[in-house]
């Protein structure tokens, strides 16, 4: 396949993994190391200082009570904003799953023959009323009559048929 035929069939393509490159690589490897470093560091730190504090054998970084209490403050905190947000996540689940059954004892709520069925009338009504489409969409300025304007339940009544026969069904 030549590369013009790859890059068509791809919708995304990064440089990192193509041949060649290399200081793009070692740069974005650099910043990954960095950035997991970032994140490991501090967690092993707290890790390993908590432990410390309740195991003397243990040697932390820092050993007053003021850590753990900062640490239970936000242990706490953490646990405060999962059960918010298992709360909220829960009561929408609940929420959408009775919307989703309300529908469904509805469906089919959009009918596409009966869609296409409207549209056609509405041309034909619309051809009939003010001219063809051509017409409507090539003309510059169109006065309309007093008499072709639309009343204001035109459409309801050109519809209501269909809502008669579906009441005898």
């Amino acid at each position: 396949m030549k590369k013009d035929e790859t890059d068509a069939s791809q919708s995304y393509t990064d440089a990192y993994f193509e041949k060649g490159h290399i200081w793009l690589k070692i740069r974005q490897t650099l910043a990954a190391i960095l950035g997991w470093v970032g994140v490991i560091v501090p967690i092993l730190v707290t890790v390993i200082s908590a432990v410390g504090y309740y195991q003397p054998h243990v040697l932390g970084f820092w050993h007053t009570h003021v850590g753990i209490d900062e640490l239970q403050f936000f242990g706490l905190l953490i646990l405060f904003a999962f059960v918010m947000s298992a709360i909220f996540t829960i009561s929408m689940a609940i929420i959408q799953n009775r919307k989703r059954a309300r529908v469904v004892e509805q469906w089919p709520t959009f009918d596409p023959i009966m869609q296409k069925q409207r549209k056609n009338e509405l041309n034909d009504f619309m051809d009939e009323r003010f001219g063809d489409a051509k017409f409507r969409q090539s003309v510059r300025n169109y006065d309309v009559q007093p008499e072709k304007n639309l009343d204001t339940d035109e459409f309801k009544r050109l519809f209501r048929h269909e809502k008669v026969g579906d009441q005898d069904d």
